[in-house]
């Protein structure tokens, strides 16, 4: 791998100034989720770059895995692709130095499950995510409060451990995710998998009441946000920011193998759905 970008200090403060910015202009943040290595192996830092022209706040960089047991049908599938194009560990670093070297300035957090973090080395990983400018992670399948170390080795290198929380969690167990959450926490929308809904959830009020008594850490809501109105429905249900992931996965699949297509047409998506377009 070549030398990491010097241009980006990385940190929980960075995100935090992010969550700022938004709640000074009255809007959410705005936190697209894209697979590493799809469509082809090559696409990763042009569609970064697009995701950042669009108006992405933070970006959710996802590390494809062959079990991906939370995940949904449109996003599964981006994975098995990305797998089958040789997609690694070191690539997503890779893809964030050679971003930040072309202009990336927004708020990387790699989001994946813990069998490929595990190989590569916890240790490492982290190091490596200072080395090369990665604000933090989302382990989708280590319970922080059941297995520690992970958590503990982010907050010791200032970076971001953001944990999912479920409207099946009990209140216990958001108090003590709380303690150790650094960065904001992914409020699960609905129990079952990633994927767009046409509604979202009658019981996500209540269950957002919950986590915001348990964390003094911004609130993000994600699985199943698909249109305008469900980021601006959960601002207004008080989340600090909205996720998109399989929506955005669809735009890039319309131009097939057009590159230069995929990137105008996601462009012209984060717009639309930040409402800058």
């Amino acid at each position: 791998m070549a030398s990491p970008s010097k241009k980006t200090k990385v940190s929980v403060e960075t995100v935090a100034q992010v969550f700022a910015k938004c709640k000074a202009e009255n809007r959410p943040a705005f936190i697209p989720y894209l697979t590493a290595g799809f469509p082809q192996l090559d696409s990763t830092v042009d569609l970064l770059l697009a995701l950042q022209r669009g108006g992405a706040d933070i970006i959710e960089l996802g590390m494809p895995f062959s079990d991906p047991l939370a995940d949904g049908p449109t996003i599964q599938k981006s994975s098995f692709d990305a797998l089958r194009n040789g997609v690694k560990m070191e690539d997503c670093f890779r893809y964030v130095m050679e971003a930040r070297e072309k202009g990336l300035t927004t708020p990387i957090i790699i989001m994946g499950y813990y069998n490929p973090f595990m190989n590569y080395g916890e240790k490492k990983l982290v190091d490596d995510a200072v080395k090369y400018t990665v604000e933090g992670f989302i382990v989708v399948d280590l319970p922080p409060d059941e297995t520690p170390t992970f958590s503990e080795l982010c907050r010791s290198r200032n970076l971001c451990f953001v944990p999912l929380v479920a409207p099946t969690s009990t209140d216990k167990r958001l108090k003590n995710l709380g303690a150790s959450t650094t960065g904001y926490v992914y409020c699960v929308s609905l129990t079952g998998v990633t994927g767009s809904r046409a509604e979202l959830s009658k019981d996500l009020p209540a269950f957002v009441e919950r986590v915001k008594k348990a964390f003094h850490v911004p609130l993000v809501i994600g699985f199943g946000l698909s249109t305008p109105e469900h980021v601006q429905q959960v601002f207004r249900l008080g989340a600090d920011g909205a996720v998109v992931g399989s929506s955005i996965i669809n735009e890039i699949r319309k131009a097939e193998t057009d590159h230069k297509a995929q990137m105008e047409g996601l462009e012209a998506y984060v717009k639309h759905m930040t409402g800058r377009s």
